[in-house]
């Protein structure tokens, strides 16, 4: 097993999670709901709560949003960060707001309004992140480098960070972001070599949840595995909760963070007589709440099925009619075929309460 020696960075706090120098990669999503709609964004935070997310990102397009950040943030207990494009009053209001932390892109704020932004940031003790994405670069930058290359991203990224140096403000963190995997991972690479503060990892505009996910764990995962990278989000065309879930699998399978089933299953041959895609999708949805980490497989034959599955804590193996439950490989019992989903999650379910004792 490979052993990761991530990057020392320097340690910020985002609310009560810790960022940088050694802290657990934080799990980071944003809602797509309108953030004027207090209601629905609160039910949405709770959801990616539950779902392990541990921080959480809301748009804020105008002074409505803002007034309704006030709200919400009395109505959660997870840290929410005010993302704010263009107007620096937005981003003073948010703080006062109780924001834990405030996301710009300094390419897109005039230079007074920035400075306001990190001075209050500097008095109130609020992290910021510098966004830097290929579509937000400052002209000058585009104009020498011809395209958003990843050495252009890096450029723009230092000048921020001296920009708030210079104003004596230290607590923040970077993303570097472009929609190419390659761009993405080079960049990153290059920022790390010149720069000790924390990275949030992403690839932006990644895409739908087949394409966004595979990007998205090439680009992070690889980084990831590189030592390089704080904490991230996997951007997908999908119901946020599932850049949660996305993102705890690309840290599962790095083995840097474990949390909830694991769930291994065959893609299914011509020996299979049961509907496997029906039962795994039965058995994942009705593991949802299950947050102990536990191997489950689900194998499509009682051929080979235990033999292939033998590392995983539990699981069932389906035949003609009927299939198996086994634990590490040893056979438990014969279940019936209608059974199976139901036997396999109460039992799951009794091995995560055991755990918990």
């Amino acid at each position: 097993m490979k052993e990761y020696k991530r990057k020392r960075t320097k340690r910020i706090y985002v609310g009560n999670v810790p960022i940088g120098d050694g802290a657990p990669i934080a799990v980071q999503s944003m809602t797509n709901t309108d953030t004027r709609d207090v209601k629905t964004t609160v039910g949405q935070i709770e959801e990616l709560k539950s779902a392990g997310c541990e921080i959480v990102r809301l748009a804020i397009p105008d002074e409505e949003a803002v007034n309704s950040f006030r709200e919400i943030k009395k109505r959660v207990n997870i840290p929410i960060i005010a993302d704010i494009h263009f107007d620096h009053t937005l981003a003073l209001r948010a703080m006062d707001a109780g924001a834990d932390g405030i996301r710009i892109n300094p390419g897109n704020m005039k230079k007074n309004g920035l400075k306001k932004v990190i001075n209050m940031a500097r008095v109130m003790n609020i992290p910021i992140r510098i966004g830097v994405n290929a579509g937000s670069l400052e002209k000058d930058i585009l104009k020498r480098y011809g395209h958003p290359t990843p050495e252009a991203l890096v450029e723009s990224a230092i000048g921020s960070i001296r920009f708030f140096e210079e104003l004596g403000f230290d607590k923040m963190k970077i993303s570097i972001k472009s929609s190419n995997v390659l761009d993405t991972i080079k960049a990153y690479e290059l920022l790390s070599q010149r720069t000790n503060y924390p990275l949030h990892l992403g690839v932006t505009e990644a895409g739908t949840l087949i394409s966004g996910t595979i990007k998205s764990a090439i680009a992070i995962g690889y980084l990831l595995s590189e030592g390089i990278g704080d904490t991230f989000r996997v951007s997908l065309t999908r119901p946020p909760v599932e850049e949660v879930k996305a993102a705890y699998e690309i840290l599962r399978a790095l083995d840097l963070r474990h949390r909830g089933p694991e769930i291994i299953s065959c893609p299914t041959c011509g020996r299979c007589q049961i509907d496997l895609f029906s039962l795994v999708e039965e058995v994942e949805k009705g593991l949802t709440d299950i947050k102990i980490p536990i191997k489950v497989a689900i194998m499509g034959c009682v051929v080979n099925g235990p033999g292939e599955a033998k590392e995983a804590d539990i699981g069932i193996a389906g035949g003609k009619g009927s299939g198996i439950l086994f634990k590490k490989g040893k056979l438990i019992k014969k279940v019936p075929e209608q059974l199976l989903a139901h036997t396999l999650i109460e039992e799951v379910k009794n091995m995560a309460k055991e755990r918990v004792r």
